[in-house]
């Protein structure tokens, strides 16, 4: 062979194994991702649910890495904003940041503006629905309106007084039809398993003006909590990020009272005391988080199409912690009989046998709502303005 010909072949030689090598690199490149949390990536409710699903995205795709900061709230992290916070995670190479509190509407399109090269998810917002957030926003929530009437129906099933609590964080549209759900799945089971009027049923809401206690802003949800007991509550459901109604029905228990709770966001809340527990209606969110971070990855700018999704739990695989948003974690203090009569209205929901928002219903204040029959569209159930007819409590 000539030595022209053997320079060919060596050049052609070192030619593959550079792009082998670049091949080789860029499939090793490591992913990063950012989540930013309004509570304690531990609170045993909705920033830890949401931590969770980030670790379970990093656990299912090699060579992934999460960078997270939790407790971006006033109380804990005054004076910090979400910009510092996103200019930190981008300068540490995330190309995905996870904006988690309704809280962080605003200012996660002001960051998204200024790093328009970055895929910013916003959770429970509408602003990518609305035109207000720009193209590399989108916007994801899960249904929890579903799982939220099988808690009050859970409620319905087991109270001995007949009246219900709601420990409420602040007031929007978001936690008004929240509420709202978990009444209307009690008033249904109450008639449905227990033979009651449903007109009989209290249901009785406080807010405390934040998803979790800041001491000298928002009321204390112990006292509150305490409060509703004292009001002849004899169960009580959260609608806050952390745990204290679960905890006060625990004390109000170990002093021989005959109450129970239901925790709320994430599927372990029960732990906190199994044997008054009813159940946790929870987020899943590595499901969403996984094929998320998949998706971003493998787009060749990082960026997705614009999208507002309000995913539905999947009945055909409720509870399938692979697969559905949402979920119900059957409480140890449900007895069979109230576990039977709850799975058969998971049953009922997953059939459209029974539904949720359908008429007729007023809103509080008597306006009418929905007509005999009439099924509530998506925007009215996610704009809901006040709380329904025969709900205690304010709507604002």
């Amino acid at each position: 062979m000539s030595r022209q010909k053997i320079w060919v072949a060596l050049s052609v030689l070192l030619v593959a194994a550079m792009l082998l090598s670049g091949c080789g690199a860029a499939s090793s490149k490591e992913f990063i991702f950012g989540v930013v949390l309004v509570g304690p990536y531990n609170d045993h409710g909705w920033s830890e649910a949401h931590y969770h699903g980030a670790e379970a995205a990093v656990a299912a795709i090699p060579n992934t890495k999460m960078i997270h900061l939790d407790k971006l709230n006033p109380a804990d992290r005054e004076g910090t904003t979400l910009e510092q916070v996103v200019d930190d995670m981008v300068s540490e190479g995330a190309k995905l940041i996870f904006t988690t509190s309704d809280d962080f509407a605003v200012d996660t399109d002001t960051v998204a503006a200024k790093y328009p090269n970055v895929q910013f998810v916003h959770i429970s917002g509408d602003h990518a629905k609305t035109g207000k957030a720009p193209k590399n926003v989108s916007n994801f929530m899960g249904q929890m309106e579903y799982t939220k009437a099988i808690a009050g129906c859970a409620a319905a099933l087991k109270t001995q007084t007949g009246a219900i609590g709601y420990l409420g964080p602040l007031t929007n549209d978001e936690t008004r039809r929240l509420a709202s759900a978990a009444y209307l799945g009690a008033r249904d089971c109450y008639a449905l398993y227990r033979g009651g009027n449903p007109a009989d049923l209290r249901f009785v809401v406080t807010w405390i003006g934040f998803w979790f206690n800041i001491p000298g802003v928002t009321l204390d949800p112990t006292g509150v909590a305490n409060d509703m007991f004292n009001g002849g509550v004899d169960v009580l459901l959260s609608g806050i990020d952390t745990t204290e109604a679960i905890v006060v029905a625990g004390q109000r228990a170990d002093q021989g009272q005959a109450v129970w709770a239901i925790p709320y966001d994430y599927e372990g809340a029960c732990s906190i005391k199994p044997e008054i527990c009813l159940g946790t209606p929870y987020f899943n969110w590595a499901p969403y988080y996984t094929r998320t971070v998949k998706a971003v990855r493998d787009e060749k700018d990082g960026l997705l199409d614009q999208s507002w999704v309000w995913e539905a739990p999947d009945w055909k695989k409720f509870n399938d912690n692979d697969v559905t948003v949402v979920g119900f974690q059957f409480g140890p203090a449900l007895s069979d009989a109230e576990k039977a009569n709850l799975e058969d209205y998971i049953a009922r929901l997953a059939s459209g046998q029974s539904k949720v928002f359908v008429g007729p219903l007023n809103l509080q204040d008597g306006t009418p709502y929905l007509a005999a029959g009439q099924e509530a569209t998506q925007d009215q159930i996610w704009y809901l303005p006040q709380l329904l007819e025969g709900m205690q409590g304010s709507s604002n």
